[in-house]
């Protein structure tokens, strides 16, 4: 069965060229020319993953991302942009993109990328984590089917990459988990802009996790993190 994506771009031409480059690499694509139509699509369609250019009009790809996560949090996106401004690629890893492609770039490589993502999503994340769904962390409660971490009266929309994330240290906690084996784990590889993203998570599981004072992800300079609780 061939995997479906939707591709947001605005461009006529460059649009034409990669929906058919993708179709022939064995893709299914949707083509939307901009930020609306694209949220339209998706909400019809379901895509396996999307391709999402960051300067669209009515509405732009960062916007779009946040739309489609609160849609459907564990669906993967790829950026594709022509600017290289280091904001903008920190805004994308904040938003949880999955990768960002700076315009141009081989065709090639971007195939090799939604491969690499679409087999690291539908892999099961194999850890010694409790297999219950639903898990107590401190005062937290994790619910990984629904993707929500909840404290009170405070519920956190979270991602698939999130929760994996917070699986795998949870599983580890109270000790040492080196950066390589983290960005194995999640991210399937050890590469630069894999442990910027990962640096960006873990940023934001610190906020999620703050308003419980006996957690704590320290940082272990240059080897890796530790996710302490007090209470286990």
């Amino acid at each position: 069965m061939k995997h479906h994506i939707l591709l947001a771009e605005d461009d006529f031409d460059y649009a034409s060229i990669l929906k058919q480059y993708l179709e022939f690499s064995g893709f299914n694509v949707t083509w939307a020319k901009d930020g609306k139509e694209a949220l339209r699509i998706f909400s019809d369609t379901k895509p396996d993953i999307c391709i999402l250019d960051v300067m669209m009009p009515h509405m732009d790809g960062f916007t779009l991302a946040e739309n489609i996560i609160d849609k459907h949090p564990e669906t993967p996106f790829i950026f594709l942009t022509a600017k290289s401004f280091k904001e903008d690629k920190i805004k994308g890893l904040r938003l949880g993109a999955d990768d960002y492609v700076v315009k141009p770039f081989e065709v090639e490589e971007l195939i090799l990328r939604i491969q690499n993502i679409l087999r690291r999503s539908q892999k099961p994340v194999v850890t010694n984590a409790p297999e219950a769904n639903v898990l107590s962390i401190g005062t937290y409660v994790f619910d990984g089917d629904n993707y929500t971490l909840s404290h009170e009266k405070i519920t956190h929309q979270i991602t698939e990459k999130d929760a994996h994330l917070i699986r795998f240290l949870y599983a580890n906690k109270n000790k040492l988990v080196k950066r390589e084996d983290i960005l194995k784990e999640i991210w399937g590889n050890d590469d630069f802009f894999s442990g910027r993203s990962m640096d960006v998570f873990i940023s934001r599981l610190r906020k999620y996790f703050s308003e419980d004072p006996d957690i704590s992800i320290p940082s272990v300079r240059g080897l890796g993190f530790k996710f302490n609780t007090k209470n286990e």
